[in-house]
């Protein structure tokens, strides 16, 4: 009994593993979801931290990958979402930055001194160029809000949080 409980577990967790890494159609969008990511959490750690120039010296370093990678993610929702696209542009970021918030909260005493870190390792980078792929390596994009998530996908998503909401109350 406990083998079949352990390998339907592990198929379970290779198959989430699958499933988020297949969210994204192309290599391109993956590497905006991260980018995006990666400003959302600095900005998050900044504000948390009071680490304001920090954030401030990430944008200007990185401010064309930045700006052209804002073009590319604004793209994406009105590819994928049509005229609602900036509207749903907008709540991604919101739940992102919220789900990141949440992370901070968890860490608790721990949070701000992660912050140092993650600045010092962003400031590092040799160029631009190299950013998408220390945010891919970063991981920062939660699981339970995904990158490249088609309406369909989203719509249940927010039918789930609102039912599970209103179970709790």
């Amino acid at each position: 009994m406990r083998r079949l409980v352990c390998g339907l577990l592990g198929t379970a967790l290779l198959m989430g593993q699958a499933t988020a890494a297949e969210t994204c159609k192309s290599a391109a969008d993956r590497e905006t979801f991260d980018i995006a990511a990666l400003k959302s959490e600095v900005m998050v750690l900044a504000t948390s931290c009071h680490q304001e120039d920090r954030y401030n010296a990430f944008v200007q370093r990185y401010k064309s990958v930045l700006m052209a990678n804002e073009h590319a993610f604004d793209a994406y929702f009105k590819r994928v979402y049509g005229k609602s696209g900036q509207t749903e542009h907008d709540s991604y970021i919101t739940s992102l930055a919220n789900a990141q918030s949440d992370v901070g909260l968890q860490e608790g005493s721990d949070f701000c001194p992660h912050t140092a870190a993650i600045f010092d390792e962003v400031m590092a980078i040799p160029s631009g160029a190299d950013l998408d792929h220390y945010a891919a390596g970063k991981d920062l994009v939660p699981a339970n809000l995904g990158a490249c998530v088609e309406p369909q996908v989203m719509a249940t998503r927010a039918v789930a949080k609102t039912t599970h909401t209103t179970a709790k109350h």
